[in-house]
């Protein structure tokens, strides 16, 4: 028969052990019970706010604030028609210079560069970074070089879509990434194995693969470019605007810019369109990540 004796030094251990792990016990707790504090007071103030925007926008959220141009006179019967439609000239050029450039960038270093080498590490961090900017300075960048400078475009529609596509490529390509990355080794194992070039297997097996994320992604970026103002204010988003853009080198306003425009206004009817124009842009925005959740849910497969 064995007896365990236990030394006052092991028993003043085990004590003390149980005291830390206490300690922390508490520690995590109080930590956890703060954070939930804080979600829970940011909650309050988001419902508090979308609450008085719906109770002050839903009456003028109808057909002839879509159909109707802006006024500066007939504050009841004026609408954001022009900034309606230089969202969606500005939105489609943004999708169009980003997307194409975000994943065919995000393909090369996930699938073709060598990460060993310096130049795709320093790309790579850049990147990163990139995507932690402010969009102000994405407007600088465009005011100074596109707006002005060498290109020299004026403020146009054009430009608008270069400083948002500007703001967004850093996390277009961070997305397209990481949906690559969900993709796994032995798809692309298997199609080398069977004779296909690397290229093949990109084009044919892995984008395919990979589209759900792509595509969610994609759409979340556009997102946050749509609900920007302060790029498009500074390459000359025009803050009163009567007319609908008729092409690319076109004069131009969004809805993120007239909300900004009628905010200040001193008579009610404009608040009152102010509001019914952030309701419009937030049903906008919504619409576009129920179409993300959509498409990751039906077309994202389990490995």
């Amino acid at each position: 028969m064995t007896t365990t004796t236990t030394t006052p030094q092991a028993a003043a251990a085990a004590e003390s052990l149980r005291g830390k792990h206490g300690r922390d016990g508490i520690t995590s707790a109080v930590f956890a019970a703060v954070l939930w504090l804080c979600l829970a007071l940011i909650c309050v103030f988001l419902f508090f706010i979308l609450a008085v925007i719906v109770q002050k926008g839903v009456a003028r959220l109808d057909l002839n604030l879509i159909t109707n141009q802006p006024s500066k006179i007939r504050a009841e019967t004026a609408g954001v028609q022009s900034a309606l439609f230089g969202t969606l000239w500005v939105g489609a050029i943004t999708g169009l210079i980003a997307m194409p450039l975000g994943i065919a960038a995000a393909v090369y270093l996930e699938e073709y560069a060598n990460p060993l080498k310096w130049w795709n590490r320093a790309i790579e961090l850049n990147i990163q970074n990139l995507a932690a900017v402010p969009a102000v300075i994405y407007g600088i960048l465009t005011l100074g070089f596109v707006v002005r400078g060498p290109v020299s475009i004026g403020a146009v529609v054009l430009a608008g879509g270069i400083a948002l596509a500007l703001l967004i490529l850093p996390v277009v390509i961070i997305t397209t990434r990481e949906a690559l990355r969900s993709v796994p080794q032995e798809i692309r194992d298997g199609s080398l194995a069977l004779g296909a070039t690397q290229w093949q297997t990109t084009w044919r097996q892995v984008l395919p693969a990979a589209v759900p994320g792509i595509a969610t992604g994609s759409i979340l970026a556009m997102s946050r470019a749509i609900g920007e103002a302060a790029p498009l204010i500074l390459v000359g988003a025009t803050t009163f605007v009567t007319f609908n853009p008729d092409g690319l080198l076109s004069r131009y306003t969004t809805l993120p810019v007239q909300i900004y425009n009628l905010v200040p206004q001193d008579r009610d009817a404009f608040r009152d369109l102010a509001y019914s124009a952030i309701l419009l842009l937030i049903v906008v925005l919504l619409a576009m990540n129920a179409v993300a959740i959509w498409l990751r849910n039906r077309y994202q497969r389990s490995w």
